[in-house]
């Protein structure tokens, strides 16, 4: 089933800093993303499970409308062929995101971009079978050829959905209220069928990789692919689209600050630096709503400076990964509405595992 509707303006970016740590998605304390910028009156096509939110010419940003953690996807439909740039968070909602194509096109997708190992972007890749080409950075490559089942992120997300299915089922004995407990019940079906999901995933690491540049023909489209630098991980992928001025950024540069538990904060301002290279007037992340506003960059650079300068202070002080996440305050970041003191204490451990030399 498939329908087209307008809509005024596209929800507001919660994603600021994402917390991977289940199947709900979490903020960082305090920290709402901005909206300003976001791109709307767009024609959306809503499938069974998708919402298609058309970005420029042949260009759809999908989004899986399940309630459940889960990555943006960007199709790209070529004149002869379909390109997509991540494969979600298990093949289930990748399949849903094939079939959601096919109500778009007739054209076979051929090609896939990881713009980065985390499972939510990448866990999906098997759903594209043999004969669809996945395109990664080295270091994706190389983390997903490896334990990517072992990695904290995927095994904190596959804790942390089982933990909430826990909740959900105890809140559910304990209620009384039926209009209550018919919410309590539908939200714990769908999360169980997700945590089932998680056991068909067996990921499947990229067959091409690049290092630092790579250009894709697509009959009269050039899609780049650029590594700017190390930032949310050390293999993160823009992908850009010069005759339509957009670039998809992943996960390091969201609407505001993202998860930093496999970042590389001393190194993230400059490589944020590097992508204003590119000639972009729309940002399309890897989570949240689309954005024009460039200055957003200039402020999560000016967050991610000050972070770096707090935690490293308190790292030389001696002072506990508990007690820093708790003490650093970035509310001075008004641009970024950061309303509370206290930061992610999985952003301090990383920062301190910086700072004593860990790649």
């Amino acid at each position: 089933m498939i329908q087209i509707t307008r809509v005024a303006s596209y929800s507001a970016a919660l994603l600021a800093a994402l917390l991977i740590t289940g199947g709900a998605v979490a903020e960082d304390d305090g920290v709402v993303a901005e909206d300003d910028g976001a791109v709307a009156n767009n024609d959306v096509i809503t499938t069974d499970t998708h919402r298609l939110q058309k970005v420029a010419d042949g260009v759809y940003l999908a989004q899986s409308t399940a309630r459940i953690f889960n990555s943006n996807a960007l199709i790209i439909i070529n004149e002869s062929d379909v390109t997509v740039i991540d494969s979600h968070i298990t093949p289930t909602k990748a399949r849903g995101l094939i079939a959601s194509i096919k109500q778009l096109t007739s054209n076979p997708i051929t090609t896939l971009i990881n713009s980065h190992f985390h499972y939510d972007h990448s866990h999906g890749n098997q759903a594209f079978g043999p004969d669809v080409q996945i395109i990664g950075h080295e270091y994706t490559r190389m983390k997903m050829a490896g334990k990517p089942l072992e990695e904290g992120t995927f095994m904190r997300g596959k804790a942390g959905n089982i933990a909430r299915l826990t909740r959900l089922q105890q809140e559910l004995d304990t209620t009384e209220d039926a209009e209550r407990r018919e919410e309590i019940a539908a939200q714990a079906k769908v999360l169980a069928a997700h945590v089932e999901a998680w056991n068909e995933i067996d990921p499947v690491a990229p067959s091409v990789t690049l290092n630092d540049r790579l250009t894709l023909f697509r009959g009269s489209r050039e899609i780049q692919l650029h590594f700017m630098g190390r930032a949310h991980t050390g293999g993160d992928l823009v992908v850009y689209l010069p005759a339509d001025k957009l670039a998809f950024t992943g996960d390091m540069m969201l609407q505001g600050p993202s998860w930093l538990g496999d970042g590389y904060v001393d190194e993230w301002v400059q490589t944020l630096e590097n992508l204003k290279g590119l000639d972009f007037t729309l940002m399309v992340p890897g989570h949240g709503s689309p954005f024009t506003d460039r200055k957003v960059i200039d402020y999560v650079q000016a967050y991610y400076e000050d972070l770096w300068d707090q935690v490293a202070k308190m790292h030389k002080d001696g002072t506990s990964v508990a007690d820093a996440a708790k003490a650093v305050d970035l509310t001075s970041h008004t641009n970024l509405r950061i309303t509370r003191v206290g930061t992610d204490p999985l952003a301090v451990a990383r920062i301190y595992q910086r700072l004593e030399g860990a790649d």
